[in-house]
């Protein structure tokens, strides 16, 4: 096993463990254990900075699936460095914080368990160079998010929060994985550097856009995007570990990952350009706006998750203009917009990260969010305040931290962008750095809500009787390692720029020559331009609707509540439950006439319909052999049996018409030379119609079916048609010779299977393979009755006990 493959399967391998080995740690100690796993696979990664920076990328393979071409293919370059280094560095920070945020009584071995599933899930989306191992992983991070968004699942509100995560995220990634497959279906491999190697052979492919737009759709619902970004709120019920983790960091990550991972595949195309950065510029001033009118810090935060994505997202459609034009000196400039959503990916990372910590200082230490019964923290809270102040300023873009410089990049990217006149930018194209700059007003209003509502004025008289303290050093340690990146990256972004973003760069425009030129000389002043006056205008600005926020908020009240994109997810989840409730009841009768019905009307409507089609039914009489006198015999005593069985009164009678009907069958397979099939037809059938005899004798006695003459007339037209579709089939493939016969698989049974008999090695080794799975199936089943026994059985000595 290769270190990169390994560093995937450690975090699932330590999962397995927990449940297995917590009782032996106690509770103190279970986080500690865990800690050391992300801070070990973290410092791992960090070796391989030096190669990857200097051009290298990594690969291995390892054989998985291979019949059909599945592969467990590890693929390290700039762009899974930068997202594998965050999984793991911010995954260590934030279990080091749980340890001290969770209380000993919660259910510590499950959280962990869960924590270490989804980063795991995540190693794996990042490292995956095969579509469908990439489509897996992705999957399992929307499960294990599931797992941890209701760990406390005694709250109602936590059990929807997951359910709707799951639920958009999931449909997302089903979409994803149509498009994976019709990206297969054009370039013959499931490989992304394979596909990226052969775009110019797919890109003209009808199928090219429709892919485009299905992986969008799972990028899109994954990182929250507008209208998708409804789900990320409610996930904020999870506790903040979660929080920090999930929703700043990792997990809302995937998205952008995908969409600067499948850049180079679809960048060239107008409509990703035009997607993306749409999409992503909507988003960004509706979580912006939206954020102003929250109410509890971590709503404002998911609001303002949502809107930072946004904004990282239009920065990759922004950049894809480079890759559609196509390389030159001119050009080029349009990759420094790819190359500040990379970097505001880090920043936003780190100031997000300190930013939900500290709400859950808040939390834990003041016992509410709720900006409205908060202010005067600074008194109380002095070390949690200067984290508060430092995120949030960077959040705003204000120097001298790193959020400033990302900012600063992102204004010039939307103003450059306006230069170009091929997309007829020319009347739609001013409204990108407008609407840029508006929700950055947005933003800094938000940020100043944070601060200055939660911090400064009165302190509540309720807060006061509750004896609040400030935070113990271990919940400090990681917002402060984290604020010390903020500060960190604004002093010295160039080194963070030249070994970590700029081989991130290279994944992205791998067809450029040069990533030196993609990659700008990071820093804090360029004289007085355009984007330090939109900066401006977004200081003042911002801090005059602060000051007038109880004049222009009722604004929102303008917006009905009804037409909300919440409202409208309720009510299409509220119909599909209820249209599946009825049709369920339409179906669902508990009558067996019924279900045999819908069984044989649809085996007739599908094998009928295939038939007619397809124009399938052919009959030559020619090399049939002559119909024999006792043939006929037994085929007549066959029609009388099974029609007097209709008729029948008497389950004696019933059961020894039906014992006709089997024996009749018997005696064909003697005519037609399958003694072994008579001999286990008549045993068969003897034994059963015994069992039926005896049973009967207990039953009570049989009362005539009240039935009408329509419902006798249905059931009539059915067996007639179900008949003739058996017959006609029958009679077709006889002589059908459209496909390859598959017995040609079977001929060199004795070689195969050790058998002479072809029909003896089918039933020795493919039905003793089909038989020793059901008894799998039933060696489940078992022990889920046992668990639920013991279940019972624990909860009612219990009850005896209390």
């Amino acid at each position: 096993m290769t270190v990169d493959i390994a560093i995937i399967l450690i975090p699932f391998i330590m999962a397995a463990f927990i449940p297995i080995f917590y009782r032996q740690l106690s509770k103190r100690l279970i986080g500690w254990f865990v800690l050391v796993i992300p801070v070990s696979l973290f410092l791992l990664l960090t070796t391989y900075i030096p190669r990857v920076s200097s051009g290298q990328t990594l690969s291995n393979t390892y054989e998985w699936i291979p019949s059909f071409n599945i592969n467990f293919t590890t693929y390290i370059d700039g762009l899974s460095l930068i997202f594998s280094l965050l999984i793991t560095g911010v995954g260590s920070l934030v279990i080091l914080y749980s340890i001290f945020y969770l209380s000993k009584k919660e259910s510590l071995h499950h959280f962990y368990c869960y924590l270490l599933l989804f980063m795991g899930a995540m190693l794996g989306v990042v490292f995956s160079d095969h579509l469908m191992v990439l489509y897996a992983f992705w999957e399992l991070t929307s499960v294990s998010s599931f797992l941890l968004i209701a760990f406390w699942h005694h709250r109602k509100a936590s059990r929807a929060g997951a359910r709707k995560s799951m639920t958009i995220t999931v449909s997302g990634g089903v979409a994803m994985l149509v498009g994976f497959l019709m990206l297969y279906v054009m370039s013959g491999t499931f490989s992304i550097r394979e596909i990226i190697a052969n775009i110019d052979r797919i890109s003209d492919h009808t199928l090219f856009v429709p892919a485009l737009i299905l992986v969008l759709l799972g990028a899109f619902t994954k990182s929250a995007q507008f209208p998708f970004h409804i789900w990320l709120p409610d996930a904020m019920e999870a506790p903040t570990p979660v929080s920090a983790y999930l929703h700043s960091a990792t997990m809302v990550k995937a998205g952008i990952y995908l969409v600067a991972r499948f850049t180079p595949v679809f960048g060239g195309e107008i409509v990703w350009f035009w997607a993306v950065t749409g999409v992503g510029l909507i988003t960004l001033f509706w979580g912006s706006f939206n954020a102003v009118k929250q109410v509890d810090l971590k709503a404002l935060l998911a609001f303002s998750t949502v809107s930072q994505l946004g904004l990282i997202m239009s920065l990759l459609g922004l950049g894809s203009v480079a890759i559609h034009l196509g390389y030159s000196s001119e050009t080029v400039i349009y990759t420094q917009a790819a190359f500040a959503a990379i970097f505001h990916l880090v920043n936003h990372s780190t100031f997000k990260g300190a930013l939900f910590m500290m709400v859950g200082i808040v939390d834990h230490e003041i016992g509410t969010r709720d900006i409205r019964r908060l202010g005067g923290l600074i008194r109380i809270l002095p070390l949690t305040f200067t984290v508060a102040l430092i995120g949030s300023f960077s959040m705003a873009g204000l120097p001298p931290f790193n959020g400033f410089l990302s900012k600063e990049m992102f204004f010039t990217a939307t103003l450059k962008i306006t230069e170009l006149d091929i997309f007829s930018l020319d009347s739609m194209g001013v409204l990108i750095p407008v609407v840029a700059w508006v929700a950055s007003i947005f933003t800094f209003v938000y940020c100043l809500i944070i601060v200055g509502q939660t911090f400064f004025g009165k302190i509540s008289p309720d807060i006061l009787e509750k004896n609040p303290h400030e935070a113990p050093i271990g919940m400090l340690i990681s917002p402060f390692i984290l604020i010390g990146f903020v500060v960190g990256i604004f002093f010295f972004p160039n080194l963070l720029g030249h070994y970590i973003l700029q081989p991130a760069m290279a994944s992205i425009y791998p067809t450029f020559p040069s990533t030196e030129e993609m990659t700008p000389h990071i820093s804090a002043w360029h004289g007085l331009n355009t984007e330090l006056y939109m900066t401006i205008g977004v200081v003042l600005i911002g801090v005059t609707l602060y000051f007038l926020l109880k004049r222009w908020k009722p604004i929102y009240r303008i917006f009905p509540q009804k037409l909300s994109f919440n409202v409208l997810y309720e009510r299409v989840i509220g119909f599909g439950e209820n249209f599946s409730e009825r049709a369920t009841k339409r179906y669902m009768t508990g009558s067996l006439t019924h279900y045999f019905i819908y069984i044989y009307m649809a085996f007739v409507i599908i094998a009928a319909g295939v038939f007619f089609m397809t124009d399938s039914f052919e009959w030559n009489t020619k090399n049939n052999a002559a119909v024999e006198s006792f043939e006929l015999i037994l085929v007549f005593v066959m029609i009388f049996a099974a029609i007097a069985i209709l008729f029948s009164n008497s389950r004696i009678t019933t059961v020894l018409l039906n014992g006709v009907l089997g024996f009749s069958v018997a005696f064909f397979f003697v005519v037609f030379r399958a003694p072994d099939l008579a001999l286990t037809q008549l045993v068969v059938e003897s034994v059963t119609t015994a069992l039926f005899l005896l049973c009967f004798k207990y039953l009570p006695d049989l009362k005539p079916e009240k039935s009408t003459k329509r419902v006798k007339f249905t059931n009539g037209v059915i067996s007639l048609l179900v008949g003739a579709t058996v017959s006609v089939i029958g009679l077709a493939v006889m002589n059908y010779d459209k496909f390859e016969s598959i017995s040609t698989y079977f001929e060199d049974a004795y070689n195969l299977a050790g058998g002479k008999n072809i029909v003896n090695t089918i039933l020795g080794d493919f039905r003793a393979f089909d038989t020793m799975l059901e008894v799998v199936v039933l060696f489940i089943a078992g022990l889920g009755v046992y668990a639920l026994i013991k279940l019972k059985a624990k909860k009612g000595d219990a009850d005896i006990e209390n």
